[in-house]
């Protein structure tokens, strides 16, 4: 696959990214060296390689889940600037 100038002129614009005129060669030799690399990457044999998300084995801490009430609601509702009856209060925002 090969990006062309007017290709880089579209992509910039769907990024909202201004790219100058006499920019969008270099642009495109840049999006044309990213698929290379990605085309390069296609081509390894990962067969039999189990996904994995760290190169290190490890098990995410696990805590009990149970439902609490947490015990702080009056310092949760100190930072609110309107609390009523133990809640938030917020404007109304649809009639």
């Amino acid at each position: 696959m090969s990006i062309d100038t007017e290709t880089a002129r579209r992509v910039a614009k769907l990024a909202r990214i201004r790219v100058e005129e006499q920019d969008l060669p270099a642009l495109a030799q840049e999006f044309n060296t990213i698929l290379g690399f990605i085309e390069q990457l296609n081509e390894v044999d990962i067969e039999g390689v189990e996904p994995m998300t760290s190169v290190t084995p490890m098990r995410l801490k696990r805590r009990e889940d149970r439902v609490t009430d947490g015990h702080m609601q009056d310092k949760i509702l100190s930072n609110a600037p309107d609390a009523r009856e133990g809640f938030f209060a917020v404007p109304k925002v649809v009639e």
